[in-house]
């Protein structure tokens, strides 16, 4: 198992996300369908990194079309999405523990571009909300190559926020809590990750709006040899509760569900000083229903598309190595 390249591919539990990608989805209107990008976590797993400070500079391309029953369209063309995304984090591993597990926390920042074409015709770009974990606990079980992680993570409402209900750029009016589930093998070059969470919505602070709950599921199957790091992953993605409403929209509530799958592979080559990964998913099932009732026709819509992830990770600091025990020459010899 590659350590340097755990700590910040799990970093990539990060807070990366494909904010604003389309005005029709699960969401309130006007704002993303997810707050992570689902597939960000893929490569990390549950175990935890030696002690010291690390960093990673990660970005993603989503490209993909308006798809479902009320996807809008020109001509019968779909509506494009395009997104564009770099984020830096720090992961802090001081060699903790609490309950038998190691202790690290994370701070993520990303930044977004992002468009969509005829008929809505939107573009955005600027700071998304930060997202911080004050604490992640990584248990190993014993030698049997089992580890579990549980931890929490915040998305702060501190990005780039603007217009009457706070969605006309990339930044979110409302927190975001997210904990997080994640059980490995980490054995003999192996890795195979689940790794599971959901995110909890606050009501949006310019509307009382309150989004559903999404929940995200990142698969990892990978085998390292050597340098090298390679195998499949997938994900999965949905919302699983109703969003409640205000009166700022009159009661009207975007019941929108979405499910999306998708497949791809991912690479990694360990350098030394720093570890590359790059892993690429298609989806191949992108499925929306349920509409809005106060509307003619069925409005369901969501994203279906490929995405394509980088992740340079390097360790910043470790603690000193402990200097070896000294050894006392006799006073004297017989």
């Amino acid at each position: 198992m590659n350590f340097k390249q755990t700590a910040s591919v799990l970093v990539g539990a990060a807070a990366l996300t494909a904010a604003s990608l389309t005005s029709a989805s699960a969401y309130e209107f006007g704002s993303p369908g997810w707050a992570t990008k689902p597939g960000i976590t893929i490569g990390a797993s549950a175990g935890a990194p030696p002690p010291g400070i690390y960093m990673f500079d990660q970005v993603f391309t989503y490209q993909a079309s308006i798809v479902g029953p009320g996807a809008p369209n020109v001509g019968g063309a779909q509506t494009q999405v395009h997104a564009a995304v770099e984020a830096s984090g720090l992961v802090f591993v001081p060699g903790w523990t609490f309950l038998g597990a190691t202790y690290n926390a994370v701070i993520v920042q990303p930044f977004i571009m992002a468009d969509v074409g005829a008929p809505v015709n939107a573009q955005q770009a600027g700071m998304h909300n930060t997202y911080i974990v004050p604490v992640e606990l990584s248990w190993k079980l014993g030698d049997s190559g089992f580890f579990i992680k549980t931890g929490l993570g915040i998305y702060t409402p501190n990005g780039s926020i603007s217009g009457p209900a706070g969605l006309n750029n990339v930044g979110n009016p409302w927190w975001t809590f997210q904990p997080e589930l994640i059980v490995s093998y980490l054995k003999d070059g192996w890795n195979i990750t689940a790794f599971l969470y959901e995110e909890f919505n606050t009501k949006n602070t310019y509307t009382n709006y309150q989004s559903g709950d999404v929940f995200h599921a990142d698969f990892t199957v990978t085998k390292t040899i050597d340098k090298w790091t390679f195998g499949p992953v997938a994900y999965y993605v949905g919302q699983v509760s109703n969003d409640k409403s205000s009166g700022f929209y009159n009661g009207a509530i975007n019941v929108n569900r979405y499910n999306i799958w998708a497949v791809g592979g991912l690479v990694a080559y360990n350098f030394g000083p720093a570890t590359l990964t790059v892993w690429a998913l298609d989806e191949v099932s992108s499925k929306a229903s349920g509409g809005t009732p106060n509307l003619a026709g069925d409005t369901a819509s969501i994203t279906k598309g490929w995405t394509a992830f980088a992740s340079l990770s390097y360790r910043l600091w470790a603690p000193d190595e402990p200097a070896p025990p000294v050894t006392k020459r006799p006073a004297f010899y017989k």
